[in-house]
């Protein structure tokens, strides 16, 4: 098995371990540095976008879909909680803020919809926001 790993703007946003015919396949021990694992891809579904407390995809996973998030909304994660890796499974793109109430002078990102998979954050995550498309 080898992983096939996309890079956008020189961030790693996916890798996922494929077969030597190149389709995705379940982690072996040939793939156990992959940051994407069974797990994580079967915990985070189509519709959603999903933030884990450790880097990987690894800790305590929160999920939001469009009906919880809202469109131009900011969302705080739960209190205490701040986000390590990601994964926008939505349709729509999603910001992610340093700052838990959503304010620029922190860093932020703008993630494209469809199955981004970030497995290590830039800055730990406090808050998003989901766009139109």
């Amino acid at each position: 098995m080898r992983a096939i790993t996309l890079a956008v703007a020189g961030i790693l946003v996916a890798a996922v371990p494929t077969t030597a015919a190149g389709h995705a396949g379940p982690p072996t021990a040939a793939s156990a540095g992959a940051p994407i694992t069974a797990r994580a891809v079967d915990g985070c579904d189509r519709g959603e976008f999903c933030v884990w407390t450790g880097a990987r995809h690894t800790g305590r996973r929160h999920t939001w879909n469009l009906a919880g998030a809202g469109v131009q909304s900011c969302v705080p994660l739960p209190s205490g909680d701040v986000g390590r890796s990601f994964a926008n499974r939505m349709s729509r793109p999603v910001t992610v803020y340093e700052d838990r109430e959503c304010a620029t002078e922190g860093q932020f990102d703008t993630y494209p919809g469809g199955g981004t998979w970030v497995p290590e954050a830039p800055f730990v995550v406090r808050a998003l926001q989901v766009w139109e498309s």
